[in-house]
């Protein structure tokens, strides 16, 4: 004879398996989707200084400073499945020391609900853009590219780079100008 909790656990166990199955399916609903948004990138003012970096070795390392404008419109990546996204703005070049050189300059956190159409026009950079070297200064292959994240509510965690980039060079100057 089967005890009250060996019972309870019976029921227990096939909800939990009935409530797998089905969060396997609605994640299958979205699975397929591509994710993907148009983007448009551009500069205005690019600086770059050689300044010591007081929170490593205090040696004089490239400083580069971007205005940059983003527009997109990511209002079709979100569906039931998607719970926000995370976005951030990397710029990719190469050193003589390098090949691949990426620094995250800005990012965002768009939750469902919110507005998800980007405009914006000579904006700053949210976090400094240090070459740890002289890299930045006359390098004439600097790529902006935006990225997310889509955190859905079941499922896996894509990682996505929008269509259309932007490419810009720094000066061959260092500045000496306060900004």
């Amino acid at each position: 004879m089967n005890t009250f909790l060996s019972r309870l656990n019976t029921i227990f166990a096939f909800t939990l398996s009935v409530m797998a199955g089905l969060t396997f399916c609605c994640f299958l609903t979205t699975a397929f989707n591509e994710h993907k948004a148009l983007v448009y990138i551009g500069t205005g003012k690019t600086i770059v200084k050689n300044v010591p970096d007081y929170s490593a070795t205090r040696e004089k390392n490239d400083l580069g400073f971007v205005v940059f404008d983003m527009q997109a419109d990511l209002s079709r990546i979100f569906n039931w499945n998607v719970k926000q996204l995370f976005l951030y703005l990397t710029a990719e070049y190469e050193t003589k020391d390098h090949v691949l050189n990426q620094v995250v300059i800005w990012d965002k956190i768009i939750k469902r609900g919110e507005n998800s159409v980007l405009d914006y026009r000579s904006s700053n950079t949210k976090y400094y853009f240090w070459d740890y070297g002289n890299g930045l200064k006359g390098n004439n292959n600097v790529t902006l590219t935006l990225s997310w994240n889509v955190i859905p509510n079941a499922g896996t965690l894509p990682k996505i780079r929008g269509e259309g980039s932007h490419k810009f060079k720094f000066p061959n100057e260092y500045s000496t100008n306060r900004l």
